[in-house]
């Protein structure tokens, strides 16, 4: 239970919540809960998504979504850290994974309140590219509230964010967080499965996320035009 309740300390008490990991307050148990939290939340989620194609569509995806956001973590952690050190921050390890894992846990509870909404709209108007843009749309804008809750408790917990080349340092890490959280959900796809294609758990590495998301683009727009003729 404890695993939920620190997802709604977080958005109701942050600077207390900050304070706590900042004075190295029960940090372990934070991260436990957080980690718990996070899986469950964009498990149900990525079952969301992958409903879209089949039953082992949602049930591949359910895995993949909370893998994609534990191992971009695992990979960007250490980069982030040893800068923070560079530039004199006295966060431990665990007070380092512990504000990121407050950003994820806040994407994963506000990506699974958009989880009706999408579930609406593929109910009411199942169009793959549409419903692919959707879900990218939403996981851009919990990803970013999340990342900002990043910001503030790094701010916090140094007192007014340390000096300006750590503030600039934290930014080039969240730009640097995006990109490989990107390239790695390309690297994990599919997570809906495209229509007529058989089911499979991964696909070849051609092409990238940024060409796929304005070809979907392209689509969409060229229906929409040729709805109007």
């Amino acid at each position: 239970m404890e695993a939920f309740y620190v997802i709604e300390r977080i958005l109701r008490d942050r600077r207390g919540f900050f304070d706590e990991i900042g004075n190295g307050d029960g940090v372990s148990r934070k991260i436990e809960s957080m980690l718990i939290s996070s899986v469950i939340f964009f498990a149900a989620y990525g079952a969301v998504m992958g409903f879209s194609n089949s039953l082992l569509q949602a049930i591949s995806s359910a895995v993949k979504l909370p893998v994609l956001f534990l191992i971009t973590l695992v990979i960007c952690l250490p980069t982030l850290y040893f800068f923070n050190l560079l530039f004199g921050s006295r966060l431990s390890l665990p007070q380092t994974l512990a504000l990121i894992l407050t950003a994820i846990a806040v994407t994963a509870v506000l990506t699974l309140s958009f989880a009706p909404i999408a579930l609406f709209f593929w109910l009411t108007a199942p169009h793959y590219q549409f419903f692919k843009l959707l879900n990218v749309a939403i996981l851009t804008l919990t990803g970013f509230s999340g990342l900002s809750f990043l910001w503030q408790g790094m701010r916090h917990v140094e007192k007014g964010g340390g000096t300006r080349v750590r503030s600039l340092a934290l930014w080039g890490w969240i730009v640097v967080y995006g990109f490989v959280g990107t390239q790695m959900a390309w690297t994990l796809r599919p997570f809906f499965g495209a229509p007529g294609l058989p089911f499979e758990i991964f696909r070849d590495l051609g092409g990238n996320f940024y060409v796929n998301v304005l070809q979907s683009m392209g689509e969409i727009l060229l229906s929409i035009l040729g709805g109007m003729d």
